[in-house]
């Protein structure tokens, strides 16, 4: 079961050495740590020390795997810094493997000199949407319209709407934007390969080998992570061996809190070898 008190943990990261920092792993049932943990992480260690500002873009390369095992080892390079905007490389190791690293823009708040902004009209709500193996505990995650994400005989549009929250998530802007982008992680896949039957969510990492490759999340709004948001999918493009995804966050009211990309790996995993009789 995941709880906020695992997630916040993870994002306590311990300082060992200047703009170099120690982090836990929160346990999401995997045998690879989730993602969505390193996005938040990235975050919190951009925003270390640029406390007057919030993200305002994050663009994540996800080079190698990481071991849920061991903890990981954050280091954030510095490039600018003004009184408008910072700017970061976060690179996530683990031992002598560098395994992730990310180019976090960050921004201080202005007044508008224009403003205007899409409204995502949502089909369904929480209340009739369904729970999902994705997100249990204290973050919870509702599929709408009575899609099967896990069903491989289960076939629609490449599009999904998910519910998200976190119970028990403090008021905290950084910590908000951390677990904002740790929901829009995981669900692209599952969007690219709604078109297709025989595939499904349920067969990654047995017969489908999945991965996400990179991932970009730009912030638009504050949006309380504790509350109930929509993330509105779709995968326009999915071939050789990849898909490519995109989707929106809402507040429950359709005012738009973000935006976000992924490019992904899909592909059929090797059949096993059999074996010679002894």
């Amino acid at each position: 079961m995941v709880t906020v008190e695992a997630l916040l943990a993870a994002l306590r990261l311990e300082p060992n050495g200047p703009d170099r920092y120690r982090a836990p792993n929160a346990a999401l049932g995997h045998g690879v740590v989730f993602g969505g943990q390193l996005l938040a992480q990235s975050i919190v260690a951009a925003l270390a020390g640029n406390d007057a500002m919030t993200v305002k873009t994050l663009h994540t390369v996800f080079a190698r795997g990481v071991s849920f095992a061991d903890p990981i080892d954050i280091h954030v390079d510095r490039m600018q810094a003004g009184r408008s905007f910072a700017s970061s490389t976060v690179t996530i190791s683990q031992g002598d493997r560098l395994c992730v690293r990310s180019s976090v823009l960050m921004s201080a708040t202005e007044p508008d000199l224009i403003r205007h902004s899409d409204v995502i009209a949502a089909a369904s709500t929480p209340e009739d949407s369904t729970a999902t193996s994705e997100g249990d505990g204290d973050w919870q995650v509702r599929v709408g319209g009575g899609v099967d994400i896990d069903d491989p005989t289960s076939v629609g549009p490449a599009q999904l709407e998910a519910w998200s929250r976190f119970v028990g998530a403090p008021d905290d802007p950084g910590v908000n934007q951390g677990l904002l982008a740790f929901a829009t992680e995981g669900m692209l896949i599952a969007t690219a390969m709604r078109p297709h039957e025989g595939v499904a969510q349920s067969l990654a990492h047995r017969t489908i080998a999945t991965s996400v490759i990179s991932h970009t999340i730009t912030f638009h709004e504050p949006c309380p992570a504790g509350d109930w948001f929509l993330l509105s999918l779709e995968s326009p493009f999915a071939g050789g061996g990849r898909s490519y995804g995109r989707g929106h966050v809402a507040r429950r009211d359709g005012q738009l809190v973000a935006s976000f990309t992924q490019d992904n790996m899909i592909r059929a995993m090797p059949a096993p070898t059999p074996q010679e009789p002894s």
